[in-house]
């Protein structure tokens, strides 16, 4: 049961296909790392990304040679039938190519605009308003990203003065976060009077450390009623990266912050993009919030599990249901809330089997060399020998099917299905 508290009110967004805010799911985006000039590896990238979950794609609009391409990316996607919205990533000459690449600002599903990095002295609000002009003229929401390391110079200054200036000043610290907190609020205000309608507008304020991160999004969250984009602005790479990103938004979310994310990790060299697509879903996903793939709980093994025989297992069962989620999505939607229990011994293995959806608990060290499984609660087989594995995933196959099919079959009629295989020893 999801145990976190309501979500914080909020206006709603609309991004293409996708809906942020109020009591929308929250949202998983992800960010290419592919030079946009070249429209066929990064609609391929986009593509991967969006086949392993992410529902928004951020892509770097840098150059004349990138924004002349973005139209491209989204015809080369739409060919793929890849629904998934582009977001534009703005920095520096943003004003300059959205009005020179109209083709661009049209094939955007979303502008993402750091008003730190706009443009310098009289020339930020002319440039951070050509952007929001474009972006009327289109109908297109826009993010307004504020990051602690290109906060708006003067801002910072100016409040740095103000505070200096008080009886008990605060520390810089402090006042940098105010700052982060101001900044995004005040281009919002800025926003509204050049005429981008309250419900385009999404906002945050990232950080690279945990608790700045969550006392800045908590003080932002209470002052306004945008929906707030999540994620530190550099995790880290590897356990680091993951770890950090999972404690603070953890915590955001707990409380109800918080309407779509990033888990902004650091590739390892040649690795997988889409890790940081997964590590966002395991997040939603383990806070209850979300469910895109079946759970497999695993024990993690001890003195009375000497043999890898049930990690071996684990992993396979989750390469099974990988492989076939796809699948089951298209013919069995709400397979991705299935609970599968891999247990090692007989000191958990039993009761954690029962109360999963099925589960199957192993020998261990010293043990009878049999594996019970658990449908629903009761124990329903045992299997024995060299095929536990092959037994264990067809009995998996056909409970989804009986489950979660378009016809859900009755306990009795699931237990005939599976009676059939004389692989399967039945007690």
């Amino acid at each position: 049961m999801n145990s976190a508290r309501p979500r914080r009110r909020t206006t709603q967004v609309t991004v293409g296909p996708v809906t942020l805010g109020s009591d929308n799911p929250i949202v998983v985006q992800a960010m290419t790392n592919t030079d946009t000039a070249d429209a066929q590896a990064t609609a391929r990238q986009v593509e991967n990304l969006a086949l392993a979950g992410a529902e928004m794609v951020r892509i770097t609009v840098n150059s004349h040679d990138a924004a002349a391409q973005v139209a491209n990316i989204r015809e080369l996607l739409d060919r793929r039938n890849v629904s998934v919205p582009l977001v534009g990533d703005f920095h520096f000459n943003g004003h300059r190519l959205l009005a020179a690449y109209p083709e661009c600002a049209e094939a955007l599903g979303k502008y993402r605009i750091n008003p730190g990095n706009v443009g310098k002295g009289a020339k930020r609000d002319e440039q951070f308003c050509q952007m929001i002009e474009i972006a009327c003229r289109y109908d297109k929401p826009v993010r307004i990203g504020v990051n602690w390391g290109s906060l708006d110079p003067d801002l910072l200054a100016r409040m740095m003065d103000t505070n200096a200036a008080l009886a008990q000043p605060q520390n810089a610290g402090a006042v940098m976060r105010e700052a982060l907190v101001e900044s995004a609020l005040e281009s919002a205000r800025r926003a509204i009077e050049v005429g981008l309608p309250a419900n385009h507008i999404v906002l945050s304020a990232k950080v690279s450390q945990v608790q700045d991160l969550i006392t800045v999004y908590r003080d932002l969250a209470g002052r306004c009623e945008f929906p707030l984009h999540l994620g530190l602005t550099e995790a880290g790479m590897g356990s680091k990266g993951i770890v950090a990103s999972s404690t603070a938004l953890a915590v955001l979310l707990q409380e109800g912050i918080g309407d779509t994310l990033r888990i902004s990790l650091t590739p390892e060299p040649n690795g997988e993009r889409t890790r940081e697509v997964l590590v966002a879903q395991h997040i939603l996903q383990a806070m209850g919030l979300r469910a895109f793939t079946p759970t497999v709980v695993a024990c993690p093994g001890c003195g009375r599990t000497t043999s890898s025989f049930f990690q071996t297992l684990a992993q396979d069962i989750e390469g099974f249901i990988l492989t076939r989620m796809s699948g089951w999505k298209a013919r069995f939607p709400g397979a991705e809330h299935l609970h599968v229990a891999v247990m090692g011994c007989v000191v958990n293995g039993p009761g954690e089997s029962r109360l999963a959806d099925i589960g199957i608990s192993l020998p261990g060290a010293g043990e009878h060399p049999s594996a019970p499984v658990y449908i629903d609660g009761e124990r329903v087989a045992t299997l024995k020998g060299n095929s536990i594995a092959a037994e264990f995933t067809h009995l998996l196959e056909v409970y989804v099917a009986t489950r979660y099919g378009e016809n859900p079959q009755d306990r009795s009629k699931l237990l005939e299905l599976l009676r059939p295989s004389d692989l399967i020893k039945h007690d």
